[in-house]
């Protein structure tokens, strides 16, 4: 029986990529490893039904800072807690682990999920893009072990901070069970009914941000012939990069195509499985998790031929460059009216996708904590 301690901020307060991993890991955790002790530390809980089971879980045992010790409590103060708790080994779920680790008598290990900042600085801020390197490269530097979530972080790790590739281990993440579990027509007509979709439509879900490049689904949907250009249903928050979709939208007539929704967690299973085609032609991802969710689902995908897509997407999948809105077009084309293209497709997807198995990579997590216990 191991004292396991986790990095818990995004677990509590981010409800998109880097708190979904952090929950499915640890959901994954108690409920294949039950034997082992789990710490959460965080510096403040948002209470919601995806952190309920967290809470109410006598498996976890939560730690947050008193009021007046909040100010550096992640990088320096929580290190009193850990020996504390008698933490045998500390788990920083993204990015980052408290300053002095090494000297602290506790082994680290840190999952890096991407560098999007070093490829795309124009989006971050001067300040912000300073903070993001000194903590990611302290933490690939002082942690005992580094935890990449594709090859494609893998190969950014060595180059951007020169680590040694023995260092870095590459473990897949998984997703919710719930992705896994398929859902009745009736609960998929309810759902569909609550949240005014059309039974056919092309599916996004992602932030509403350039990199992510929703703004090509719409270039490629224009160029479909007109009985093809099916409702584009897109899940995500993004004000800004939204109006300029909406813009580029109306200059290409179909923006009456275009609805946005914002879907409860709970519900997205169904609505991935509903759709005819997920779409989602990033030019950069750390992994990119709505691709395997669209797979466990069911539902073909076109995606990018770039950074870690392939890996998520794998070969049955339609790999398309980002930037070729023709390609992205002839892709969800060849998809809608190819039967045998889109059954090998879905097929070759859930063969694929099953790599990604919880129970397996929750497997090799607890092997590679075990080279550190």
């Amino acid at each position: 029986m191991s004292r396991i301690g986790y990095d818990a901020k995004r677990l509590f307060n981010n409800f998109t990529g880097l708190g979904n991993y952090s929950r499915t890991l640890l959901q994954n955790l108690v409920t294949y490893y039950p034997e082992e002790v789990y710490f959460l530390y965080t510096p403040k809980v948002v209470k919601c039904p995806e952190t309920h089971f967290f809470l109410d879980s006598p498996m976890f045992t939560v730690r947050q800072p008193q009021p007046h010790q909040k100010l550096f409590w992640r990088s320096l103060r929580v290190k009193a807690l850990l020996k504390r708790d008698k933490i045998e080994l500390y788990h920083g779920l993204s990015h980052e682990i408290p300053l002095g680790m090494d000297k602290l008598g506790i082994p680290s290990v840190v999952t890096m999920h991407d560098l999007i900042f070093k490829h795309y600085p124009e989006h971050y801020g001067y300040f912000d893009r300073l903070v993001y390197d000194f903590k990611f490269r302290y933490a690939c530097k002082h942690a005992s072990g580094i935890i990449a979530i594709s090859e494609s972080t893998k190969r950014d790790i060595i180059h951007w901070y020169d680590i040694p590739q023995e260092k870095i281990k590459v473990i897949y993440q998984s997703c919710s069970d719930h992705f896994m579990q398929e859902k009745s027509p009736e609960t998929i007509s309810e759902l569909l009914r609550h949240y005014g979709l059309p039974a056919d439509y092309l599916l996004y879900v992602g932030s509403l941000v350039e990199r992510k490049n929703l703004l090509g689904i719409v270039e490629a949907l224009a160029l479909l012939p007109t009985d093809l250009q099916l409702p584009l249903v897109i899940v995500g928050q993004g004000a800004a990069y939204k109006q300029k979709v909406l813009r580029r939208a109306r200059q290409l007539g179909v923006a009456d195509k275009l609805l946005f929704v914002q879907v409860a967690y709970a519900d997205l299973p169904a609505v991935y499985q509903q759709a005819q085609v997920f779409v989602y032609p990033s030019y950069f991802e750390g992994f990119g998790i709505p691709v395997i969710e669209a797979l466990y689902s069911k539902t073909p995908v076109v995606t990018s031929n770039v950074s870690s897509l392939p890996e998520a997407a794998g070969p049955g999948s339609k790999l398309v460059p980002p930037a070729d809105y023709h390609a992205i077009a002839a892709a969800i084309q060849e998809l809608l009216t190819d039967t045998s293209a889109r059954q090998q497709a879905i097929e070759a997807g859930w063969a694929y996708v099953q790599r990604f198995n919880g129970q397996a990579l929750t497997e090799e997590l607890v092997d590679y904590y075990k080279c550190f216990l």
